[in-house]
């Protein structure tokens, strides 16, 4: 049940890009990050340019306002499917929305069953409805 948060810049893409960029990340998650059918929790949020800061940890990145951050909350994934799904993520954004990889940052966290209730006030996983 991987939570995907997504972090772009006001005023930098179209709804008709921001809703392809949710779509690719949703594409790839089912593809390569084992999420199933029918799982898809997003949130996507705007902000102004001087709400994001991302630098560049003295890799000579240079960024630009298309910046796309995604905060993954999941669980149970390993180290080698995060990798490629960083990899296919980022192949795939390019490929179809014009996202070079220099505009993008991933991070992924990590968290467990009791973490998550879907509705009703229950935690589904450990009530076994999941």
């Amino acid at each position: 049940m991987p939570n995907f948060n997504l972090h772009i810049i006001k005023g930098s893409r179209t709804p008709e890009e921001v809703k392809k960029l949710a779509d690719v990340v949703q594409q790839c998650s089912l593809d390569h990050f084992n999420a199933p059918p029918r799982d898809r929790y997003q949130v996507i949020t705007q902000h102004e340019p001087y709400e994001l800061i991302f630098e560049d940890t003295n890799l000579g990145i240079k960024r630009t306002d298309k910046l796309l951050f995604i905060q993954i909350f999941q669980q149970g994934r390993t180290a080698e499917v995060k990798q490629n799904f960083y990899a296919k993520l980022a192949e795939s954004l390019k490929q179809e929305c014009g996202l070079e990889g220099n505009d993008l940052v991933i991070t992924c966290l990590r968290n467990e069953k009791e973490d998550w209730s879907f509705g009703y006030g229950r935690a589904q996983f450990l009530t076994g409805e999941l």
